[in-house]
């Protein structure tokens, strides 16, 4: 055991090491263009990529279990020439993240990412606590409530927050575990710039994802669909 998370704590502490930009290019550094109209429609859009996005089942973890990974997640932007005149020319936020979730009694899990994305100073933190209702077994499906936050931060024009609760179902087979959730998220978009005001979207959240075991070796891939905007997430690392 003590080699493997000696090995995972090796790749989070790459994956860090990459997410810290040599330039910022694309940071969102100029809402004095937008209207409070076209504010809303990058809301909605930064709203739904930093929500958070757990990539796992539903399953416990059990009192001695860890799940540590790097992931990767892309976000497709449904206003991206409004991303464009804000001072960032994309069309997906991509999100490098450190993933740790961490099993607790009675069927508790916490949860805690950080993410970067490469170009820029946006830098986003998310935590979860997740109850399993159903802990899962040879026969019968797992069903786990969760409930996050993510905060944004190295945007001095704008604060953002979202909070989001879910509901996944999982059911294993071999070293297979398909999954499928549904959920709710809120922002909070303040902006710092202008007579802009702060919005705050609400969007229904839907998602499937699978997550293979190679013995602790763990590969998880994941489809969201938040709002307009569709994420696709996969992530390498050790589960136990």
């Amino acid at each position: 055991m003590k080699n493997n998370v000696s090995r995972a704590s090796i790749l989070a502490a790459m994956l860090l090491s990459f997410n810290l930009p040599a330039s910022a290019a694309n940071n969102v550094d100029q809402l004095l263009n937008l209207s409070q109209t076209e504010f809303g429609l990058l809301a909605r859009d930064f709203t739904a990529a930093a929500s958070y996005k757990a990539v796992a089942p539903g399953a416990p973890l059990g009192i001695t279990g860890f799940d540590i990974g790097a992931e990767l997640s892309v976000t497709q932007l449904a206003n991206d020439n409004v991303w464009k005149k804000a001072g960032a020319d994309i069309s997906s936020l991509i999100l490098p993240k450190i993933h740790l979730h961490k099993g607790l009694p009675f069927n508790i899990d916490l949860g805690a990412s950080l993410a970067a994305m490469p170009d820029s100073d946006i830098k986003i933190m998310g935590l979860e606590a997740r109850y399993a209702i159903l802990a899962g077994g040879i026969a019968e499906p797992s069903l786990s409530m969760r409930v996050a936050v993510t905060r944004l931060s190295g945007v001095s024009q704008l604060d953002l927050e979202t909070k989001s609760i879910e509901l996944t179902a999982a059911k294993g087979f071999l070293i297979f575990t398909p999954y499928v959730g549904v959920g709710r998220v809120w922002g909070s978009v303040t902006p710092h710039a202008g007579s802009l005001y702060k919005v705050s979207p609400v969007a229904n959240k839907l998602y499937a994802g699978l997550n293979t075991n190679f013995g602790w070796i763990n590969v998880a891939g994941e489809a969201d669909r938040t709002g307009d905007n569709d994420t696709f997430s996969i992530k390498l690392g050790f589960r136990w």
